[in-house]
């Protein structure tokens, strides 16, 4: 019973670690890359439509990204949704495919990307310690029933505490990369 509460609580963890990397891509460094355009919603025919289900997104240079829509008449709500974005880009329209060029990052600009960055990184450990603050509520219920002994309950919130610390540090690692990366100049 723990032992499966534990495993619960193992991936949950992990789903909440890969869930801000994957958050971390869409924040840019100063080239190019597609994930930067992942969290663009765009207002399509009244509903709120990823960018990725309404175009193609391409990045044929260093610094230089495409946007090909599927549907020609989206293309200026698509415009729209990326000038309303906090990618900070100006898209350039020619009837058909939208351009977005990436300038390089000045310094003050750099500084408020590792703010969003670290912002998204205490989110992912918030996730991580309410799966904790979950698991250990379950545990305390299994002892309080009866199925589970003190000795038990104690041991298992040790292990916990241990993969939740060990969950935080893999995000701090991935969290000292990003910055690096995006100070990079």
């Amino acid at each position: 019973m723990i032992e499966e509460l534990l495993q619960d609580a193992r991936e949950r963890m992990l789903k909440s670690v890969d869930a801000t990397r994957n958050e971390f891509g869409s924040v840019r460094t100063g080239r190019a890359s597609t994930a930067l355009l992942d969290r663009i919603m765009v207002d399509y025919y009244g509903a709120s439509t990823p960018l990725k289900q309404l175009a193609s997104v391409g990045a044929p240079e260093a610094r230089m990204l495409t946007v090909q829509p599927f549907d020609k008449s989206s293309i200026k709500a698509i415009e729209k949704a990326i000038m309303e974005s906090d990618v900070g880009l100006t898209p350039n329209n020619d009837g058909n495919m939208i351009r977005l060029s990436i300038p390089e990052l000045t310094e003050e600009r750099r500084r408020q990307l590792v703010k969003v960055v670290r912002t998204i990184a205490e989110d992912g450990r918030i996730g991580i310690r309410n799966v904790r603050r979950d698991t250990m509520q379950d545990l305390r219920e299994l002892r309080d029933a009866g199925e589970v002994g003190a000795d038990d309950e104690h041991r298992a919130e040790s292990e916990l505490q241990k993969l939740t610390d060990e969950k935080i540090g893999e995000l701090d690692t991935f969290l000292k990369h990003k910055e690096e990366e995006i100070l990079e100049v």
